[in-house]
């Protein structure tokens, strides 16, 4: 296996266990030292982003991948999720280093403008 095979069924492991709400699947796939940023929400460890999942599972209603890009240690997915919110479907690409076969940094990238009126409900 290559080392661009390993990090797919890393990123696409981690992918699939998120959203479908199994937290200690995806757990299994990040690292340490580990950090997630997004538009809202910013992680410096795994614990801290992995209490973030349910909430944010709780309204996803779909997930369309689009486009899926793998690298010896970096991933790139890009998707529509469908959630049960005002803002509807939203694109999103996803951006993964790994080091020794795990995930240590997650950057999503999304327009967060549609997002602003339930700002205060999605920061920690």
């Amino acid at each position: 296996m290559t080392a661009a095979e390993r990090t797919r069924r890393t990123v696409r492991g981690y992918h699939e266990a998120r959203f479908r709400g199994d937290v200690g699947a995806a757990a299994e796939h990040l690292g340490e030292p580990f950090r997630f940023q997004s538009p809202f929400i910013t992680s410096e460890d795994r614990e801290g982003h992995l209490a973030t999942l349910p909430g944010f599972v709780s309204i996803v209603t779909g997930v369309d991948l689009i486009s899926e890009l793998y690298g010896d240690a970096e991933a790139t997915l890009v998707y529509d999720v469908h959630t049960a919110t005002p803002v509807g479907t939203q694109r999103t690409a996803e951006h993964f280093r790994l080091a020794d076969g795990k995930i240590v940094s997650i950057m999503l990238l999304f327009d967060a403008a549609p997002w602003q009126p339930m700002k205060a409900h999605i920061e920690p």
